[in-house]
């Protein structure tokens, strides 16, 4: 005697055939990294005009940068090797990444002092190491 396979089967094995395989996600390249910094600095200049602090704005842009990082790459940032950062320093460089893109797009709304640790900081690491 002959068994059938009922259509219902069928088809949930075929709709299983067809199903995307997800790639592994890829370090974020250095065109993503400016198109993920620009957006959320845009973000904090946003908010500061808006009578957002400062600091809250940069901390929420910040964190927004890290985790479409974390989401989108795994983490991980070509530019500094395949292997993800630890989540605490995607933050710290998140919120570096975002002060810079604030300084080119919108400075005149930051602190001046912040301003000015800024340019110190860029101007530092021009410097050709001893």
């Amino acid at each position: 005697m002959r068994q059938l396979i009922p259509a219902s089967a069928l088809l949930a094995l075929t709709s299983f055939a067809v199903l995307p395989v997800q790639a592994a996600p890829q370090p974020a390249t250095e065109a993503e990294m400016t198109l993920y910094t620009r957006i959320s600095a845009l973000n904090a200049c946003i908010a500061a005009a808006n009578g957002v602090d400062f600091n809250k704005s940069i901390g929420i842009a910040g964190e927004t940068l890290s985790q479409v990082i974390q989401g989108q790459n795994g983490g991980a940032i070509k530019q500094l090797g395949a292997k993800p950062l630890p989540q605490e320093e995607l933050r710290k460089g998140s919120i570096n990444s975002v002060l810079i893109g604030v300084s080119q797009v919108c400075p005149d709304l930051m602190p001046a002092d912040v301003r000015d640790k800024v340019k110190q900081a860029l101007q530092n690491q021009a410097k050709p190491a001893k």
